[in-house]
């Protein structure tokens, strides 16, 4: 009899142990598929004029007789009340944020919330975007600028805000805008192509060390970094810069006709204020100028897409960055 109910009992735990285990692997995948789920990243939008209001009452809580601020605050609730129903029918503006680096790393948050944008815009609805870049890769920032030329096939208005720079590639996609606005010392333009290359062949040589390279195709690779480069590969590497340049060139020049490309792709950069008369950009003015303006007479939704990198990607990013700073590859804008 003790044997019996001592099988029954070991019997039971297997069960019980099987079933906990078929358990935990559901737990864990579920887990695992809520972790995907939020590393995949999601769209936030935060009202522009919410936060104006609210940084407005924090100061005047302080500056005004806690009467006066009561009184206020109840207006100021019924205003909101009136302008939420207005707002139902009323075209809004939505706000994005570029900063450039050399790899446009940006783009990957950019392209999700034009996708967004464009699911859910409606007729008299503008977009925004306050873009910072020096510029970097062209086939990077050649697709920003496709990017945004989505916004204008569907015809909604584009305005970029520029408040410190927006030079080479990053010209080449504020171009792409209806309206440009850019702060007295922003700095615009920057028109031109730049491959910088460090060459350690004599360093190779001296110490004896040999360096091998295997190519098919003439042109497979003009130049190199431990090679002995030779004239006709850098004369190939002129070349191909120069059909970039001519490239970037009729872009620009498509988007904004109405510019003298001879005096403007010269490869120099200028002041807001001087780029402002070359035809550069069309109003002299701070981002958050223009979105305060905008605050008064329209709703501002901020939109953005965010995604927590993971530990592999802070790392390749980190490293890419040191190596972005000692080398700049062929081809770029910048």
């Amino acid at each position: 009899m003790n044997g019996l109910v001592s099988q029954y009992a070991l019997f039971l735990a297997e069960v019980a142990t099987l079933v906990l285990a078929v358990f935990l692997l559901v737990a864990g995948l579920v887990v695992l598929s809520r972790r995907r789920e939020k590393d995949a990243g999601q769209i936030r939008v935060t009202e522009v004029n919410r936060q104006l209001e609210a940084a407005a009452d924090r100061i005047q809580a302080v500056r005004l007789p806690r009467k006066a601020h009561k009184l206020l605050h109840k207006q100021r609730k019924l205003e909101r009340k009136t302008q939420q129903k207005r707002a139902e029918a009323e075209p809004c503006i939505y706000l994005l944020d570029f900063k450039g680096d050399l790899r446009a790393s940006a783009l990957t948050a950019l392209r999700e919330e034009i996708s967004a944008i464009l699911h859910v815009a409606g007729a008299g609805d503008a977009v925004f975007l306050r873009l910072e870049s020096g510029g970097g890769l062209v086939n990077h920032y050649g697709l920003g600028a496709a990017q945004l030329l989505r916004l204008r096939d569907a015809q909604l208005p584009l305005t970029v805000m520029v408040d410190t720079v927006a030079a080479s590639g990053g010209y080449l996609m504020a171009a792409v805008a209806d309206r440009i606005v850019a702060s007295p010392f922003a700095l615009i333009g920057s028109i031109g192509v730049i491959a910088q290359i460090p060459n350690f062949h004599r360093w190779l040589q001296a110490r004896d060390i040999d360096w091998e390279q295997f190519t098919a195709g003439k042109y497979k690779r003009t130049v190199t970094l431990f090679g002995k480069n030779t004239e006709a590969g850098r004369a190939k590497l002129r070349e191909e810069l120069e059909d970039v340049h001519a490239q970037f060139r009729a872009f620009v020049q498509g988007c904004r006709p109405q510019l003298d490309m001879e005096k403007v792709a010269t490869g120099e950069a200028w002041l807001g204020s001087k780029a402002q008369e070359l035809g550069l950009v069309d109003e002299l003015a701070t981002s958050d100028e223009i979105i305060c303006n905008a605050c008064r007479r329209s709703r501002v939704l901020h939109v953005r897409f965010q995604r927590k990198p993971s530990l592999q990607e802070r790392l390749r990013l980190s490293a890419q960055s040191a190596w972005d700073g000692i080398w700049q590859p062929p081809s770029p804008l910048g």
